[in-house]
C-alpha cells in the first residue's frame, strides 16, 4: 500500500476500494474479480488504484486486516475484569461477519495462520496485545503478546478452513475463553 496514510482524501479512496472489494467477494472469489470491475464498482480510476495498491492481494489484505483490527478495538475498548462465560458482543459481529467473507479469508489465511494476511494480522495484533500489556505494567508482555497473536490468527484460519468446528457464537466463546486464559496465565 502506498500514498499519504494520513491524507482524508486518500483515506476515503482506500476506504471505497476496500468496500468494493469485499463486496465483489461476497459475489465471487478474489481471482475472479479484475481490477478493471472493482474500480467500476468502487467509482475510482484504474491509475487510482495503483496509487494506494500494488496488486488485488494487497487491497484484500488491507480490507481483512481492516475488519479485524475493528474487531480487536471494540475488544480493547471495556476496562475492567473480562468474564469468561461470554464473548463480547465484538467478538461474534466478527465471527459472524466473517461468515459472509469467508472464501477470501481462505485464499489469504493459510491454516495455522500463514498466508499474507495471518502475517500482517500476526504483526498488528501482537503490537497491540504488547502495548496493552505495556500500559498495565503486565508481565512479560512480548511473550503473551506473541502467543495472543498466534492463537488468534491460528485459530481464525483453521476455522475459515473448516478445520476447528463451531459456527460464529461458538467459536467467538471459545477463542475468547482462550485469550483471557492467555492474558491470565501466571509468569514468573
Amino acid at each position: 500500500m502506498t500514498g499519504p496514510e494520513g491524507d482524508a482524501r486518500a483515506v476515503r479512496t482506500r476506504a471505497k476500494l476496500r468496500r468494493a472489494l469485499l463486496d465483489a467477494c461476497a459475489e465471487q472469489s478474489l481471482a475472479e474479480v479484475s481490477v478493471a470491475a472493482l474500480v467500476r464498482r468502487a467509482g475510482v480510476g484504474r491509475a487510482t488504484f495503483y496509487v494506494h495498491y500494488t496488486d488485488l492481494e494487497a487491497l484484500a489484505v488491507d480490507a481483512c486486516a481492516d475488519v479485524v483490527r475493528d474487531a480487536v478495538d471494540a475488544l480493547h475498548a471495556w476496562r475492567g475484569t473480562p468474564d469468561p462465560a461470554k464473548s463480547p458482543p465484538a467478538l461474534l459481529d466478527f465471527f459472524t461477519g466473517i461468515g459472509g467473507h469467508a472464501g477470501l479469508y481462505r485464499a489469504l489465511l493459510s491454516p495455522g495462520g500463514g498466508g499474507p494476511l495471518g502475517r500482517r494480522l500476526h504483526q498488528d495484533l501482537r503490537a497491540r496485545s504488547r502495548a496493552e500489556r505495556a500500559l498495565v505494567g503486565a508481565p512479560e508482555p512480548d511473550l503473551v503478546a506473541s502467543a495472543v497473536a498466534s492463537a488468534f490468527t491460528g485459530v481464525l484460519a483453521d476455522w475459515v478452513h473448516g478445520l476447528v468446528p463451531g459456527g460464529p457464537d461458538d467459536i467467538a466463546h471459545r477463542v475468547w475463553r482462550l485469550l483471557i486464559s492467555l492474558h491470565r496465565t501466571p509468569l514468573p
